[in-house]
């Protein structure tokens, strides 16, 4: 069975409502979010007396529905009305290219060509109810000589299609692109408290507030060349990106949106591409951090470094040293934690290495 078939095959209709198998880090909330619903509907469906789910327990979800138009917006259409997974398509003058399937937390692009795709838009409207940040976002194309992309990811905990449309000159076209899980089993980790007791730092509201403003960047793409791993001689994949994991005994399960890198203290960090370094210091969770700005909406997070050797506003080159591995924050042993995320999201940063774009 191919992966296109697996994906079908895992929404089943039970008496006029497709049945949902709970992942690993779902929450009712979720859950009724992404499928348009509500966790007392949920609740009152499925006959449950409170909202705790167990990892392999089959819900049923109420008929879908479209997701709410917004205004100056075309509503999307229902998901039966999608034209499915199309490899490419053309809308005036202009051939698109997705990737024909995804696995949850992949980047990819949404490849244009033609004379007249730097005028084009594209929307992922299938952002719209999930825990994302500026859902459904209008992204214009990045590139020159009638070839441009527009970089997508699918969201940790996503298992429903990425819908995407492209307009050009009032024409639209959409389609979806269906997505299959990691299914990777949950890691508990018990950390020490002297190590877990930087979750409730005082100090935490200002850090994750910090790097939201980071996410929030839209600025021109800085890189030219494919991207580079941050340690010399590391792995370019690694199975703790996207594994979800708890952090205390008992504690909630939270996807892990980066890759760790196990290293000596004081190895250096190199940045993945060129950019312009946002954050640079050390902060109660991530420890020792620097943030980059790559343009185009995407971000490389090192953290828990020793030593941090870059300075915010420099500009910075693939390879150019930017800090040092350690264990600082949030951290058991010294390693780098590693993180490339596209307006916001964990994207899974194997898909980037010796790559100008992933996929």
């Amino acid at each position: 069975m191919n992966r296109r078939s697996l994906l079908l095959a895992a929404l089943l209709l039970v008496g006029g409502a497709a049945a949902y198998t709970v992942k690993p880090g779902d929450t009712l909330y979720s859950i009724s979010r992404a499928n348009g619903t509500t966790p007392e509907a949920l609740m009152k469906l499925n006959n449950l007396s409170g909202t705790t789910l167990e990892v392999g327990q089959e819900l049923r979800l109420p008929g879908q529905a479209a997701a709410p138009a917004r205004p100056g917006l075309p509503a999307p259409l229902p998901a039966d009305q999608l034209t499915p997974t199309p490899p490419t398509a053309r809308i005036a003058g202009v051939n698109v290219t997705v990737p024909a399937s995804l696995r949850m937390g992949e980047a990819f692009t949404v490849q244009l060509s033609g004379a007249r795709a730097a005028q084009a838009t594209v929307r992922f409207p299938s952002e719209i109810g999930e825990d994302v940040r500026q859902p459904n976002e209008v992204l214009k194309p990045i590139g020159a000589a009638g070839a441009y992309s527009v970089p997508g990811r699918v969201v940790l905990g996503k298992t429903t299609p990425v819908v995407f449309e492209v307009s050009v000159g009032g024409e639209l076209v959409r389609g979806r692109i269906p997505v299959v899980g990691l299914d990777q089993p949950i890691q508990h980790l018990n950390l020490p408290p002297q190590v877990s007791g930087v979750l409730v730092d005082p100090g935490r509201k200002a850090e994750d507030a910090l790097v939201e403003k980071a996410y929030a960047r839209r600025t021109p793409q800085a890189w030219t060349r494919p991207f580079a791993p941050a340690l010399k001689g590391a792995s370019p994949t690694s199975s703790s990106f996207g594994q979800p994991r708890t952090y205390t005994a008992g504690g909630p399960v939270a996807y892990h949106f980066g890759t760790d890198y196990p290293a000596r203290t004081g190895t250096p960090v190199l940045a993945v591409n060129d950019g312009t370094v946002v954050i640079a210091g050390r902060y109660p969770v991530r420890g020792g951090l620097v943030v980059i700005d790559h343009g185009a909406g995407v971000t490389s997070l090192y953290f828990h470094q020793s030593r941090v050797t870059a300075k915010v506003g420099q500009k910075v080159t693939r390879g150019q040293k930017i800090g040092e591995v350690g264990s600082t924050g949030l951290s058991a042993g010294p390693h780098l934690h590693l993180e490339i995320r596209v307006r916001g999201e964990g994207t899974n940063p194997a898909g980037w290495m010796n790559r100008l774009w992933p996929r």
